[in-house]
């Protein structure tokens, strides 16, 4: 069988439990009605976010060209509502290191005498079930060590050796569990870290995959979905990959492929839905070291200083065409990090 029958397969699985979760509107959609809120974390070259700027040191840039500020505000995460949540995805990570993945995660939930910076929770991904463990979601992190070392954690049965068909199902598993945590997250206050610790998802793309119209147009509509509905969430994804150097580094990079937002189905992959591309494209980290505590540090340290910057975009002539997002900052030898972008509406 071709690797082209492999992707309708693929293709006939996403549709089943993707698109009408991700279409609804929830009670707790962060937006106004027609406006764009940006969560930017300034940071330098050495050192953590940066505080003390001014609405004057940005400037926004939509398709490259300077777009009006509608609002600006400067927040303190101490001050504000952040939650955090680690994602342990035993379905990509293998068998054989998802013991050390979750003794990193605990050290994590234990550093600093286990005082958390943020309310945080956990959910853990399996070949059978998605489960978000909220109830005693808070900042003491040896509580939640605790409950998280007396949580099961299935071992994926069907394993990274199995070609196509597992990745399909595996790429398949991961994203109708980042639907599901997106439609629970939607409902609650507030701005959102999810660290998905895994050495990521399945991309299926390569010059042998082939999408004709119909897959080309579900992966088009998927993408779309997850961009409006993490920003709508107020969701910011984080990939961490703790499984580190032993990884294949000519794939660890390759997920920069798909990084543009889509012109059209036309342009659609399956890697333009891979963990890496939601992560970068919501503003979040795409990391890779053996030191999963350090990673998760460094993305919490996100919510610690960050800036909230409203546009109030004018409706487009046609629906979803994709807006690119650059922020500068007008200060030398700062970098500002935020959403790249969003798909408009007439």
């Amino acid at each position: 069988m071709s690797i082209k029958r492999y992707c309708i397969v693929a293709a006939t699985l996403f549709g089943l439990s993707m698109g009408n979760a991700l279409g609804q509107q929830t009670a707790g959609q962060k937006d106004a009605p027609g406006k764009i809120n940006l969560d930017v974390v300034v940071t330098a070259s050495k050192g953590g976010p940066v505080g003390g700027l001014s609405e004057g040191d940005f400037t926004v840039l939509d398709n490259k060209k300077p777009y009006p500020i509608a609002s600006f505000a400067a927040v303190e995460g101490k001050d504000a509502a952040v939650q955090v949540v680690i994602v342990i995805d035993s379905v990509n990570t293998p068998y054989t290191y998802l013991g050390y993945q979750r003794d990193q995660i605990l050290k994590y939930l234990r550093s600093n005498g286990g005082k958390l910076p943020y309310a945080t929770s956990f959910a853990v991904l399996t070949d059978t079930s998605f489960e978000m463990y909220e109830e005693g979601a808070g900042k003491d992190g040896n509580a939640l060590a605790g409950k998280l070392e007396h949580t099961e954690i299935g071992l994926r049965e069907d394993n990274r050796s199995q070609g196509f068909w597992g990745a399909a199902d595996r790429m398949t598993l991961s994203l109708n569990a980042l639907r599901s945590l997106t439609v629970v997250e939607a409902k609650k206050p507030g701005r959102k870290l999810v660290l998905w610790v895994s050495p990521g998802w399945p991309l299926l793309s390569g010059p042998e995959v082939e999408l004709d119209g119909n897959q080309a147009d579900e992966v088009y509509h998927n993408a779309i979905a997850f961009s409006s509905e993490l920003r709508k969430a107020g969701i910011t994804l984080y990939s961490i990959n703790s499984w580190g150097a032993t990884e294949n580094l000519s794939l660890e990079f390759y997920y920069q492929t798909f990084l543009n937002g889509l012109k059209g189905p036309s342009y659609a992959q399956w890697g333009n839905l891979s963990l890496q591309v939601l992560a970068a494209q919501s503003g979040g980290l795409v990391l890779s070291s053996n030191d999963a505590v350090q990673m998760m540090q460094q993305c919490v340290a996100d919510a610690n200083q960050y800036y909230r910057i409203t546009l109030d975009p004018a409706p487009d002539e046609k629906p979803n065409a994709y807006h690119q997002i650059e922020v500068k900052v007008a200060q030398g030898g700062l970098v500002a990090r935020t959403r790249t972008g969003y798909y408009g509406r007439p």
